[in-house]
């Protein structure tokens, strides 16, 4: 590889935005400490979460029966994030009670509110357009302009996210548009933001149906059905027919079927091959491009492994080299994938028993960070020009000061058929030969090779092998830091002649970051 050639420019989309629990966990100091810590570490420019018009935002007050606005708590958390250097991704959820029905259906511990009534949308769009012109007269138009407002939640997820029909939502959809666009017609507005791809007709109707999905739980190799968005079509029609506005497409493309009923329980979570990501945002990205919104931002605003807040996998090494594989490979076919979520700060189930509970978090309650953060810190510091790219290794350059950045990782090719799941560690594996050469270097040029492997940086094994404290005492967590953060490092030079050779074996689930340093 010659490190004088010209790249090929691209986007850092993995860093554009993250996601969080919901508005209020944003008030804590918790919270905030670990945003600045991935925001400096990781490049997150954007956080989106749940429940910004929530009761414990307290958005919407009721005095002498008439609506008051309050927007302090909300200030108070966009505030602190903008002296963070992060912008809110805002999505406009839930319903606070004045607008929410008497015997409204309710989701997670703290109650959000999902069932509209007959006023509610009138209502939702006079919140809407209060808060935006709020912002906008707050903030400024111009840093505005660079924000996103998103509408709802996973609304296809009848009774859980939205105790409503796919019309109403649409109906939700407009008012939210038209309320924000009122403001300013520059301001950006998108949605359905639905929940994961499936393979079946389960969405096509006004709620879901379940007993649609029945026959997939019968078939052996769910990757050999298709695969399409929920309610992306509908939805794209939907806003041409009533002529809306649709800056940007979401949904959450989870690489799982999690076709279960929420009334019931019935169902288990079905998990897709590595390389369903792809496929999903192709889908997305020709639906769009056929669509009357060919020029529509694509914005993934949840993604993980699975949409489990107890998925064991979620701390383990295995999550780091799917994050970092699946990242790059998805280079050009959207403008972010939001991981769900920077932090353990979480409480869509309440407080969990264990400091390692499968939790969403790249950084856990006390503050120790997981192989997943790391994925995303060493992608971070790649360049923004590609010089190079095979199934596990990528080689970039820096515009700027020219340096070379490469990061390397190994999946190995027996777990393909399924993306990592559970409580199965997955240390063994085929290992990758890691074996190339940059020339035209300055002679003596010096590099670092920063190692996360089983371990170097996998917390999860080494609070095992500590006897899993049960909570750590403080001297123990100091310590669980340290190692958490110490990397496999080694330093390699060119030669006199400018050649680099990088020979090294990619154990399983590792990740290999191959830095300039001079």
């Amino acid at each position: 590889m010659d490190v004088n050639q010209q790249g090929v420019t691209f986007e850092h989309y993995w860093s554009k935005v993250v996601g969080a629990g919901r508005a209020n966990e944003a008030l804590r100091a918790g919270w905030l400490e670990q945003m600045q810590q991935v925001q400096e570490n990781c490049g997150f420019q954007y956080v989106r979460f749940h429940g910004l018009f929530h009761d414990d935002m307290f958005p919407v007050i009721i005095e002498k029966g008439k609506t008051v606005y309050n927007w302090q708590y909300i200030d108070d958390v966009f505030d602190r994030l903008l002296d963070l250097n992060v912008k809110p991704f805002v999505e406009l959820a839930f319903l606070p009670s004045s607008m929410a029905a008497e015997d409204s259906k309710t989701v997670f511990w703290w109650k959000a509110k999902v069932t509209p009534k007959e006023d509610t949308f009138a209502q939702w769009f006079d919140l809407i357009k209060a808060f935006t012109q709020h912002c906008v007269d707050r903030y400024g138009i111009e840093e505005v302009l660079t924000w996103y407002f998103e509408v709802w939640n996973e609304p296809n997820l009848y009774p859980f996210f939205w105790h409503g029909t796919k019309s109403q939502y649409f109906e939700m959809y407009k008012q939210s548009a038209l309320a924000v666009k009122s403001i300013d017609s520059r301001l950006k507005i998108g949605g359905p933001s639905t929940s994961n791809f499936v393979p079946d007709a389960r969405f096509d109707g006004e709620i879901i149906n379940n007993h649609v999905s029945e026959e997939i739980f019968k078939i052996e190799d769910i990757n050999a059905l298709k695969w399409h968005g929920v309610w992306i079509e509908d939805f794209l029609k939907y806003c041409k027919k009533e002529n809306l506005p649709v800056d940007f497409v979401s949904t959450h493309p989870y690489p799982t079927d999690y076709a279960f009923n929420p009334e019931t329980g019935k169902g288990r979570g079905l998990t897709r091959y590595v390389h369903s990501v792809k496929e999903d945002l192709i889908w997305l990205k020709n639906t769009i491009s056929k669509s009357a919104y060919p020029n529509a931002e694509i914005h993934l605003t949840e993604w993980n492994t699975s949409p489990s807040s107890r998925d064991a996998m979620h701390d383990r090494l295995p999550a780091a080299a799917y994050i970092v594989k699946s990242n790059l490979d998805c280079i050009g076919l959207t403008n972010s994938l939001a991981f769900w979520t920077f932090t353990d700060i979480f409480e869509e189930k309440g407080g969990a028993s264990s400091i390692f509970h499968g939790g969403f978090g790249m950084i856990n309650y006390q503050g120790l960070v997981k192989p997943s953060y790391h994925a995303y810190r060493m992608l971070n510091q790649l360049g923004n020009q590609q010089l190079y790219k095979n199934e596990y290794l990528f080689i970039s350059k820096k515009s700027d000061d020219k340096k070379i950045v490469a990061l390397a990782y190994n999946y190995p090719k027996e777990y393909e058929n399924a993306v990592p799941s559970g409580t199965n560690k997955r240390e063994s594996g085929t290992s990758k030969q890691l074996n190339f050469t940059l020339k035209n270097l300055k002679p003596g040029t010096l590099f670092e090779l920063e190692i996360l492997d089983k371990d170097h940086g996998n917390i999860h094994n080494f609070w095992e092998a500590m006897g899993k404290p049960e909570p750590p005492t403080r001297e123990q967590i100091k310590i669980m830091k340290a190692f958490a953060n110490t990397m496999n490092k080694k330093f390699v030079k060119a030669n006199s002649n400018g050649m680099l050779n990088i020979n090294h074996e990619i154990t399983p689930w590792s990740l290999v970051l191959i830095k300039q340093i001079n």
